[in-house]
C-alpha cells in the first residue's frame, strides 16, 4: 500500500479530506509518502510543531482528534499544480472544556511519487468560542 500511486488532482485531495472527516488514520496514512512531514497549525517553531517520519506524522494526525474529538473539515476546495497542492476548508471542533473553534484554514501540500510528502497546515487565529 505504501507504494500505491494515485492520480494527483482535486479528487485525490478530496479523498484525503474525507479520510480526515471519518477520523480514519489508516486511510490518511495511505496517502502519505514513506518519507513524510506534517507541520501543524500551532507549535513553538516557525513551522508550528513539525512531525517528521511516518510514525511521528501518524501521531500528529491523531493529536488533532484527541484535541478535538468532533473535528470536521468542511466546505473543501482543492487544487493541484504539478508537485504542489492546496486544500482550503472550514475547520470546526470542540475541545474537552467545551470551547469551540471554527475558522478557515489552508493545507499546502508537496507531493512525491504520487503521495503527500509534506502537509503544511495554516488556520486563521480566531479566538475560541465559549462552550454552549
Amino acid at each position: 500500500m505504501a507504494n500505491e500511486r494515485r492520480t494527483l488532482d482535486a479528487r485525490f485531495l478530496q479523498a484525503f479530506a474525507d479520510a480526515w472527516n471519518r477520523h480514519d488514520i489508516d486511510a490518511l496514512m495511505s496517502f502519505m509518502h514513506d518519507d513524510c512531514s506534517f507541520h501543524a497549525v500551532a507549535g513553538p517553531d516557525i513551522f508550528g510543531r513539525s512531525f517528521v517520519g511516518r510514525d511521528a506524522v501518524r501521531e500528529g494526525f491523531q493529536l488533532a482528534w484527541q484535541t478535538f474529538p468532533d473535528a470536521a473539515w468542511l466546505d473543501g476546495d482543492h487544487f493541484v499544480c504539478g508537485d504542489r497542492g492546496v486544500s482550503e476548508s472550514t475547520f470546526r471542533g470542540t475541545k474537552a472544556d467545551g470551547s469551540r473553534v471554527e475558522a478557515r484554514m489552508v493545507d499546502v501540500f508537496t507531493f512525491r511519487d504520487g503521495k503527500i510528502a509534506v502537509k503544511n497546515a495554516y488556520r486563521k487565529d480566531r479566538p475560541a468560542q465559549p462552550a454552549r
